[in-house]
């Protein structure tokens, strides 16, 4: 359930947690609605012993996914105009990932307002694995 725009107020953050120990099946399951069986993700010994990760690792879209429910959450899916970034680490099974948004532009476009947020999510040791930004755009009634 997304907040009304009235508590989206400039420097406010936000935080949620998207998963917690986020499980090899989860990433499985990702890999069989993607059609992204690449080996790093779904062969644990492929992704230790040829790649030399530390376990297979979750997609970087799963990763992305999981944000982008954080910030719908926030903003209400219709609301919602612009969201993307990069991934910037390794998110691995047994991994609690944690989003934090913050408002850092509220402006007018006509009767509508726009809220703009830096979105960052980290891993428990506090590591950054996707760094980016959104938008939200709340239609406003013009006063009379």
């Amino acid at each position: 359930m997304s907040i009304p725009a009235s508590e989206l107020l400039l420097g406010r953050v936000f935080e949620e947690v998207v998963v917690t120990n986020l499980s090899r099946t989860q990433i499985v399951r990702y890999a069989g609605a993607s059609d992204d069986f690449n080996p790093l993700h779904t062969d644990e010994i492929f992704a230790t012993e040829v790649a030399g990760y530390p376990s297979v690792i979750a997609h970087g879209m799963l990763t992305m996914g999981l944000t982008a429910k954080a910030v719908t959450n926030l903003v209400g899916n219709e609301q919602l105009v612009r969201f993307g970034g990069r991934f910037v680490g390794m998110v691995v099974p047994g991994d609690e990932l944690v989003t934090r948004m913050e408002v850092t532009s509220r402006h007018q476009d006509g009767d509508d307002l726009i809220v703009e947020l830096d979105v960052a999510t980290q891993n428990q040791q506090r590591a950054l694995v996707y760094k980016g930004s959104a938008a939200a755009r709340f239609r406003q009634s013009p006063v009379k």
